[in-house]
Parts: C-alpha cells; sequence; structure tokens
C-alpha cells in the first residue's frame, strides 16, 4: 500500500505541476514528430516495468507533445478547460488529431502497434481508440457494410441505404448484444441476422455456418464471430471458419471484447488461432487488460476502409484530411486521449506479464469450478477461458444463492440465463485476485447455498 501511495503522490505531483503551468506555458510549439513518436516507440517489452519507471517515461515522452488546451489562452475548436476538481490525469488532452495533441496521437500509434503484436492481429492493420466493445463492434460493422457494399458498386456513406443491395449478416445465436445494437446504429436492423446454431459450449457450428451461407442468396455478405462467449467464454473456430467465409467472398468480423486476449498467452493462444484472417476485430482493454474506463480497440484490416466508413472532414479542422489517425478511425471527435493508458498499462506489465495475466486468471477460473463442484453444486459450462457458470438447483433457488452472495459482500457474482437455465456468472478478470480471493469466495457461496 505505500508503494501505491508514493506512486499516487508522483502522479499528483506531476499533474499539479502540470495544471500550475498552465498560465504561463506556450500553448503550442513546433513538435519534432519522429522525436514523439521514437519516445513512445521501440519494441514491446517483454518483461514488466516499475510503475514508477513507467510514470517517469510517460511523462517524459509526452511532455513534449502536449498542447496546453487546458489553459486560458487555448482558443482552437470550442475546448474548455477542465476544473481541477473534474480532472485527474492532469494533462486533459484532446486526442482529435495530431494538432490537437500530438502526443496522444504518437501514444495511440506506439500503443496500438503493441496491442497488434501482442493479439496477432495484422501489423499493417489501423486501430481505433474507443469507448468499450459497443463502439469497438460499431466501427468494424461499419467499415464491413461500406467494404461489401463498395464491391457491389454502392456507396453508403454519400446515398445511404435506401436502394442499397440487400446485406446478409450470420452471427452465431449467442452472439452478444452489442452485435444487435451496432447493427441498429447502422440502420441495417437486427432482423437482418441470419443465426447460426452453436456447438454445446457455445461456440459456432462451422457445419451449419456452412449452410447457412449455402443456402442464401449470393450477395453483400458479413459473418460476424466470437472469441470469448460472454457466458461461457467458448471462441468459434475462427481458421475454419475464416476460410469457409473467405472462399464466399463475405467479411468477417470477430467480436473479442475479453476472449481475444487468449492470443496474448502462449497456453491460450490455439483458442483463436486464425484470428488473422478476420478483416475487423472488437476489443476492450478495461476488461482482461486492467486499464481504467473506457478503453477498447477497433481495429481494421484495411486503414483505408476504416477511415472511409468513420471519417470526415470541415474547413475549420486543422490538421484533418492526411494519415488517418485519431477521431478519423472512431465515431468520436471530443476524445478524450486513452493512449496514453493503453500504453502506460502495456509498458508496465511487458509481453510476460500480460501472458501471466491471462494465464492467473484462467487458472483461478478452474479453481473456482473444481472447489464449487466438490462442494456439491454444477458447473454448467467447459471453463476454456476465465467464465464459470453455476447452478445450485432450480432456478428459483440459484436467483436466491446469487442474491444472498451479493448481499454478504464477501464477493460478488451475476445471474444470467444459459441455454434455458438461471445459473451464477462469475468472470475472474482481475489482475490484484488471488487463490484466497477464490477460496474465500467459494466459502461465502458455500454458506450462503446453505
Amino acid at each position: 500500500m505505500e508503494e501505491l501511495a508514493r506512486l499516487f503522490r508522483l502522479a499528483a505531483d506531476h499533474a499539479a505541476a502540470y495544471r500550475g503551468s498552465l498560465p504561463e506555458r506556450p500553448v503550442g510549439v513546433p513538435v519534432d514528430r519522429a522525436a514523439l513518436a521514437d519516445a513512445f516507440g521501440g519494441p514491446l517489452p517483454v518483461a514488466g516495468c516499475p510503475p514508477e519507471r513507467v510514470l517517469a517515461d510517460l511523462v517524459a515522452a509526452a511532455g513534449p507533445g502536449l498542447v496546453a488546451s487546458a489553459g486560458p489562452r487555448y482558443f482552437g475548436f470550442v475546448v474548455g478547460g477542465a476544473s481541477p476538481a473534474a480532472t485527474a490525469a492532469g494533462w486533459d488532452q484532446l486526442a482529435f488529431n495530431a494538432v490537437t495533441s500530438p502526443a496522444a496521437i504518437a501514444a495511440e500509434a506506439a500503443a496500438g502497434g503493441w496491442l497488434k503484436e501482442l493479439l496477432g492481429i495484422p501489423a499493417a492493420a489501423s486501430v481505433g481508440f474507443v469507448t468499450g466493445a459497443q463502439a469497438a463492434n460499431t466501427v468494424g460493422l461499419a467499415a464491413a457494410r461500406h467494404q461489401v457494399l463498395a464491391e457491389a458498386g454502392w456507396d453508403v456513406e454519400r446515398r445511404g441505404l435506401p436502394g442499397a443491395p440487400p446485406i446478409r449478416v450470420l452471427a452465431g445465436d449467442e452472439r452478444h448484444g452489442t452485435i444487435d445494437r451496432s447493427l441498429r446504429l447502422l440502420g441495417l436492423g437486427s432482423d437482418v441476422v441470419e443465426p447460426v446454431p452453436t456447438g454445446p459450449n457455445g461456440a459456432v457450428d462451422v457445419g451449419a455456418l456452412r449452410a447457412v451461407l449455402r443456402a442464401g442468396r449470393p450477395g453483400p455478405t458479413i459473418v460476424c464471430l466470437q472469441a470469448g462467449n460472454v457466458n461461457t467464454g467458448a471462441c468459434d473456430e475462427l481458421r475454419e471458419a475464416g476460410e469457409l467465409v473467405r472462399r464466399h467472398g463475405g467479411w468477417v468480423h470477430v467480436d473479442g471484447a475479453f476472449g481475444l486476449w487468449a492470443a496474448a498467452s502462449p497456453a491460450r493462444r490455439h483458442l483463436v488461432d486464425g484470428l488473422e484472417l478476420a478483416d475487423s476485430w472488437a476489443c476492450d482493454g478495461h476488461k482482461w487488460l486492467n486499464l481504467p474506463y473506457d478503453s477498447a480497440f477497433a481495429f481494421c484490416r484495411r486503414p483505408d476502409v476504416h477511415a472511409a466508413a468513420m471519417s470526415y472532414a470541415a474547413a475549420y479542422l486543422v490538421g484533418s484530411g492526411g494519415a488517418a489517425a485519431g477521431a478519423d478511425l472512431t465515431a468520436e471527435s471530443s476524445r478524450r486521449a486513452r493512449g496514453f493508458a493503453v500504453w502506460a498499462g502495456l509498458r508496465e506489465l511487458g509481453r510476460d506479464g500480460v501472458a501471466a495475466l491471462v494465464d492467473r486468471c484462467c487458472a483461478l477460473a478452474r479453481r473456482f469450478a473444481e472447489g464449487l463442484t466438490a462442494a456439491g453444486f454444477a458447473v454448467a459450462n467447459e471453463v476454456v477461458l476465465n467464465q464459470v457458470l453455476v447452478g445450485f438447483g432450480d432456478d428459483a433457488r440459484t436467483d436466491r444463492v446469487v442474491a444472498a452472495v451479493q448481499a454478504e459482500g464477501t464477493c460478488w457474482a451475476g445471474g444470467t440465463t444459459w441455454r434455458g437455465r438461471r445459473l451464477m456468472r462469475i468472470s475472474v478478470s482481475n489482475a490484484t485476485t488471488t487463490e484466497a480471493d477464490v477460496d474465500r469466495s467459494i466459502a461465502a457461496i458455500v454458506r450462503a447455498a446453505a
């Protein structure tokens, strides 16, 4: 705790010093973009780094590229300063583009490269730093909509959907609800989904996918696959399914909100084998990577398609129209600088630390499953990642146990419905969870069930 307190004091000192400098600080100065990129860049470290060193490195790297947009003499765009009580990060950077904050865009570029390397996503792919999996899925499906209609000779950004060739969207019958919501937001509607049956643990049945593809009409096609079923943690067979969809000329989008992190673990990478065959990917940082909310990523194999679907230009937007970055790859113009936290989190953990985090959470999920099974309760899913589903008899009793556990306070787990049954859903995602925490939680669940 003393180390944590010292780190927070240092962060507060840096933030206070920066905010105190704003009245006299140069508002905007010429920036050496190459030097800024070098300061954030380099390979993702294999080993982790002490948090105090990460903080010092971040402050040193960002300093030359910060814009005093929180100060009294910044009159660009329509940007207000952040009041002392309303800000904690201190810099209050607008990450629209490299003019509004060169440091923020440099951090996103460096962290995005590290993320692609960790996850096995093609190095040439673009990365949009968004709020969560909902936004990431929406961006990925917007890129998909753009491309499949462009191949059919239709400019959806200019002409809209009226009169456009109909799009087929295939997705597993256990897809996350954000897929349907994204389709609604994009004007396609949730009824467009052709559901594909899933297997015993919730992964898409590739044979069924093949049959659905063959049975439908030819034309623009988007297939949504999943890395990490929200209930069971199951991952679709991304290689076999990806190759199948490619043969049919479709676009593959992977919703990997938490399950895509299996790629960072050598012991679990096989669960997402073939993910590189997809065209777009969605992944959260504030889940398994343990970054602060809100933090997520929308990846796209083709940066030109990504930018065509999401970017815009206006006469007053100084710096827009160049290489796609920042707001060009998201649905937000007023964006906080998420890249700083992503860069710092990856720098602290290193490649080995991310893998260890994934492996430890998976091992703790198995410990939950084994302990609750030994106590006489039924684990309903095959525990492949960090998700455990537990039943306590009939649905009513399960709901009572869930409510009692939440009220008692030792731990908190939610309820869910899977395959027609009410179940307790345990998701092990926190980097600080220990075996002792799991054992205390199992004991509390057993007491509640009794």
